[in-house]
């Protein structure tokens, strides 16, 4: 089993190379059209859709290799700011569906700048401008894919809303994602975890395809000695909150 294992990560390793070529072979000939030659709008949209997907499957390359580091116990806990951790994590999401408002992100420099840029984007941010610079010293590689995997979820099956709460407590990181959609039934909320997992299409409620997504959330947490919280029930939207010790 542990050499299966190690094959398994040495292969997921050596796709991080020929995806690096393809993106940048891609950004090539997308932003130096003077030098491979122009191209008509229909040909930048396909590239950019290859764009796009390319950047989803080295996300999902960096994800699995996270957990299998995770899976071995190692931690790798820097300094970085609470501001990083959501500008950045932001960035990540909204870069695949909403190329413009995550370059407008990329601008923000106080709380109130990502507050303007989200306005009528139907996404909120709610943390304490005191808490905006504060340092953060935990494995942000982690924290990050845990709080992009909330978000990426709340932003496909919300109706209107998603709200990012993010706060400090006396001994850990307090992360919080709603979704005003049609919510999860209080008899699913323990198989919503599992991996694979999706909703009966057959039923009249939102089926919620998260995959390996939460599941990876879950034991992110697990090594980390963090907690997840679910809240949800049928048409009253959903909220994960997560809480990840010092």
């Amino acid at each position: 089993m542990e050499k299966n294992r190690i094959k398994f990560e040495f292969l997921v390793h050596d796709l991080k190379v020929p995806l690096a070529v393809i993106e940048a072979g891609i950004l090539s000939l997308l932003q130096k059209q003077d030098k491979y030659g122009e191209l008509n709008d229909k040909q930048i949209k396909i590239l950019e859709r290859a764009l796009r997907n390319t950047i989803v499957t080295r996300t999902l390359v960096n994800d699995a290799l996270e957990l299998g580091r995770s899976s071995q116990g190692i931690v790798n806990k820097s300094t970085f700011t609470a501001s990083q951790l959501v500008v950045q994590t932001l960035i990540e999401v909204l870069d695949l569906t909403d190329h413009s408002t995550a370059d407008a992100i990329k601008e923000c420099k106080t709380l109130a700048d990502l507050h303007a840029c989200l306005s009528g984007q139907g996404l909120v941010v709610e943390m304490e401008e005191v808490f905006w610079n504060r340092d953060l010293y935990l494995d942000e590689s982690k924290v990050k894919q845990i709080l992009r995997n909330l978000l990426t979820n709340a932003l496909k099956y919300r109706k209107n809303r998603v709200v990012l709460r993010v706060a400090r407590g006396d001994r850990h990181l307090f992360l919080s994602v709603s979704d005003d959609g049609e919510g999860i039934p209080s008899g699913y909320h323990k198989k919503i975890f599992e991996c694979y997992f999706q909703m009966d299409m057959k039923t009249d409620h939102c089926v919620r395809g998260h995959g390996l997504g939460l599941a990876g959330v879950q034991v992110l947490l697990e090594d980390m000695g963090g907690e997840l919280f679910l809240e949800s029930d049928t048409g009253k939207g959903a909220t994960f909150s997560v809480k990840i010790p010092w």
